[in-house]
């Protein structure tokens, strides 16, 4: 019940969900090493001798290098490809590692450096945490001794990127990056900001030599290839739009400089819109480029498939997304209009001539279009989509906004995380379709696509990346269509729940309280976006420690779904699942027994067996049945399970891997250890191989694993040094108050009291009581961390610590659960024997009746 639904978001599994990235982990690394989409070298390349001798001296002196351009705008002088040269040399060159990272948006890079870590095996890289990660990555880059170059290409926020700069302090690294920007903060702190201008007379004469020779069209560089030249201002994608015409047309300099002077230039682009001194060149060639596109085009598609494309990232985005009913309806329509070139077939567009659409204009250098370069197949230089974009009539923009945002909801892979690298890219097109649109996205109402981005990243563990997204998502929804509007309500739903996320539940509860209270005021107590306030709130009482309100909201939001949906809605069924987890949570196992029973039938019916939701509600069935002391009867369905999701989904799916550790519990529980050891250590050996070391999956199994080892195979030293280990990792990634560290660290001090290092037992103890009490002081953890912490004062004779500590558990037992509560009764009789071994006779009276 946390994502919102309806046109914002999509309905995610009732089963445990899983954030990670590809499968590297456990792969031998092999150097040199190549992450990243580095940009294939344009034909005729120019090496710019000037321009790298100033480069190396900033290099020289270790110094960061930052590619600027002399002209403020869009681009074109060549930043990219000269920083991609560099990328290309250094692996020849013997450096071992190349990190190219796409830099217009913050998560970009650190999705990047995240996924560069998994592949290279960082020490401490988490991949349910990739600002985590990301982190380490630079770490690791600062110390290590060999030899690296990370490019940071387009830099557009240099504030948000500044925690994001590599740093090397052993010499062995260096630093990339360009940007369009004119701006200080991108230099100092050890970087060199090298100015680029255009081409020089001579290097221009050189690269239209060069690319005419390499299509053996050598010929047609003429006398008047010098004037071309100037007459393009020496500016390399006006060339490269030029010398692209030139050798598809057959067109000698001089024929190419006639029609460049005749072009419609006045109509697309007057000369007083050209602020930045170069537009208009581009805008000539792209014009001259473009017609003789449609000339050759069959599909009649091309200017509108150029059009929606520079809507999108510069950067790439995937092919597919021409293959979505949306962007067929778009070409489709497009092809229909008066004046589209005549199509003389069927008019509704298809895939394939789309992609062949997408040829032409790769022909004519207007785009390119590399599937291998995929999840970016499909690139338009900046300054060409900026020209298309300024040439666009304001009028089309909505429609074509709309065309752009549902072509890539349509394209978005559900769930996406399997995908980091595409699901990375979809979330930058968005951003860029999002800048381009102005505020066309948000009539009638807030797009979809704004909202599914940001389940992205919340998707992909980018907990603060995720807040400020939906930060400013509802700042902009506010703005527009006002605070109680739905789209305001549902972000600032989802800004809770990312606070969550990110383990400041001080922050979502009054937040969701709000949200809640405005939901139930203005779309009524039974709307579907109330509802997910609600449940959403619940979760993060229970995550705070507030059991006893999750399960009050809980409960409410059963009745609600029962009241206000069918059974089998998704919304219900997530409702049920949360309750049943909660009632397990507090020891209320018939109670949800009898709500997993119901809802494995009703997934059954709905979904089929073999469903992963219906896996999923299987295996919650086989826990409660535990919990109850159903051991066989767990046993038989996990095995089951586990069987299924072989089948189904794989050995290496990390539900696999979550099968076949819930399986060794039951394992445990009629007696099995070595199998239980044996299923315990395969899932810690595929989770570290498949979601990483750190990943939560594999720290709950390691956890499981030493309880094994301790408990029941006596292996005593084995499961301590799991435990201390497995601390140390979610201290690391969540920080000490977070409630996962608090049950590791209580589980390590018991384990320690247990194996008779009771110094040490107490130590840990004390430091989990104290922050138990801090963060939640009434939650049945931090009775329960009292309790061992008075058990292990008790083995070391530290009697007077025993009767303090009982003495408040006592209190607090019989304020919280009643005196008839089983911890209460307990620590009644702990605090007797204790005042019976003191001989304090009065207070042991007192205390029994």
């Amino acid at each position: 019940m946390g994502n919102a639904l309806g046109p914002y978001s999509r309905v995610t599994n009732i089963g445990e969900q899983h954030v990670h990235l590809p499968p590297d982990r456990g792969l031998e690394v092999t150097w040199p090493l190549e992450i990243g989409a580095v940009p294939a070298l344009a034909t005729a390349f120019q090496s710019r001798s000037d321009l790298r001798k100033k480069v190396e001296a900033a290099r020289s002196g270790g110094e960061s290098v930052v590619l600027t351009q002399v002209l403020s705008g869009g681009g074109g002088v060549g930043k990219s490809q000269l920083a991609a040269a560099y990328a290309t040399e250094a692996v020849a060159d013997g450096t071992e590692l190349v990190v190219w990272a796409s830099a217009a948006h913050t998560h970009q890079v650190v999705t990047q450096y995240a996924q560069a870590a998994v592949r290279i095996g960082v020490p401490g890289a988490d991949e349910g945490d990739p600002e985590g990660v990301a982190r380490a990555f630079l770490s690791w880059l600062a110390t290590t001794q060999r030899r690296w170059l990370v490019v940071l290409d387009d830099i557009t926020d240099p504030t948000g990127l500044a925690p994001w700069w590599p740093a090397s302090r052993t010499g062995t690294g260096w630093v990339l990056a360009t940007s369009r920007l004119h701006d200080a903060r991108l230099s100092g702190g050890g970087r060199t900001r090298i100015a680029i201008d255009v081409y020089t007379p001579e290097e221009a004469h050189a690269y239209l030599r060069a690319r005419l020779d390499g299509d053996g069209m050598g010929h047609l560089l003429d006398d008047h290839g010098g004037a071309l030249a100037e007459a393009l201002g020496y500016l390399p994608l006006a060339l490269g739009h030029a010398a692209a015409y030139m050798i598809n047309e057959d067109l000698s300099s001089a024929e190419y400089l006639d029609r460049f002077h005749r072009t419609r230039l006045e109509q697309a682009l007057p000369e007083s819109a050209d602020a930045d001194g170069y537009g208009r060149q581009i805008s000539a060639t792209l014009l001259l480029s473009l017609e003789a596109a449609e000339r050759a085009d069959p599909t009649g598609l091309a200017t509108p498939a150029l059009i929606l494309a520079a809507l999108l990232d510069p950067a790439g985005h995937p092919r597919g997304v021409w293959g979505t009913p949306a962007a067929l309806r778009y070409l489709t329509i497009c092809r229909m209009l008066p004046h589209a070139p005549k199509y003389e077939k069927e008019p509704a567009a298809t895939a394939e001539q789309a992609h062949a659409a997408l040829r032409i204009l790769h022909r004519y250098a207007l785009l390119t279009c590399d599937t291998r370069a995929e999840p970016r197949a499909v690139r338009i230089h900046a300054l060409t989509a900026r020209a298309v974009r300024e040439s666009t009539p304001a009028e089309v923009l909505p429609g074509l906004a709309a065309a752009a945002a549902y072509s890539l909801l349509q394209a978005w892979p559900d769930p996406d995380q399997p995908h980091p690298d595409l699901a990375a890219a979809m979330r930058a097109n968005t951003d860029a379709l999002a800048r381009h649109s102005g505020d066309h996205l948000w009539y009638p109402e807030g797009h979809p696509v704004l909202y599914t981005a940001g389940n992205s990243l919340a998707n992909a563990g980018l907990a603060a990346s995720a807040t400020a997204y939906w930060q400013q998502l509802a700042t902009d929804s506010d703005r527009i269509h006002g605070p109680h509007d739905r789209g305001t309500l549902v972000a600032r739903i989802q800004l809770g729940a990312s606070h969550r996320q990110a383990g400041r539940t001080d922050i979502a509860v009054p937040l969701l309280e709000r949200v809640l209270a405005d939901c139930e005021g203005t779309l009524g107590p039974d709307n579907q976006d109330t509802l997910v306030a609600r449940g959403t709130l619940a979760n993060v009482y229970q995550q705070s420690g507030r059991a006893d309100d999750a399960i009050t909201l809980m409960e409410q939001v059963v009745a609600d779904c029962k009241r206000r949906l069918e059974p089998d809605h998704p919304n219900s069924l997530a409702a049920r699942h949360n309750l049943a987890a909660a009632y397990g949570y507090v020891g209320r196992t018939d109670e949800a027994l009898s709500i997993a029973e119901q809802l494995l039938d009703d997934c059954e019916r709905t979904m089929g067996s073999d469903h992963p939701n219906t896996l999923a509600a299987r295996g919650n069935l086989a826990g409660f049945l535990r919990q109850a002391g159903r051991n066989d009867q767990a046993m038989s369905i996990e095995v089951e399970v586990l069987a299924t999701r072989v089948q189904t989904a794989g050995p290496d799916h990390p539900d696999t891997i979550v099968a076949r550790s819930s399986l060794a519990a039951s394992y445990l529980k009629v007696g099995r250890i070595p199998d239980a050891v044996d299923c315990l250590e395969q899932a810690l050996r595929d989770s570290e191989r498949i979601l990483s070391t750190d990943h939560p999956t594999t720290l709950n199994i390691r956890r499981r694993l030493a309880d094994c080892y301790y408990n029941h195979a006596g292996r005593i030293e084995e499961a301590l040094a799991i435990e201390e280990e497995a601390l140390a990792t979610l201290e690391r990634r969540l920080g000490p108050d977070d409630r996962a560290v608090l049950v590791g660290r209580a589980s390590l001090g018991t384990a320690h009291w247990q194996a008779g290092r009771v110094d040490r037992a107490i130590t840990i103890l004390d430091r989990a009581l104290d922050v138990s009490e801090r963060v939640c002081p009434d939650h049945p953890d931090t009775l329960a961390i009292r309790g061992n912490l008075a058990t292990a004062h008790w083995q070391a004779g530290h009697i007077n610590q025993v009767i303090t500590h009982l003495e408040r558990l006592l209190a607090d037992s019989r304020r919280i659960h009643g005196a008839d509560h089983t911890t209460t009764i307990l620590a009644l009789a702990g605090l007797a024997a204790a005042y019976v071994q003191v001989g304090r006779a009065d207070e042991l009276s007192t205390l029994l009746e």
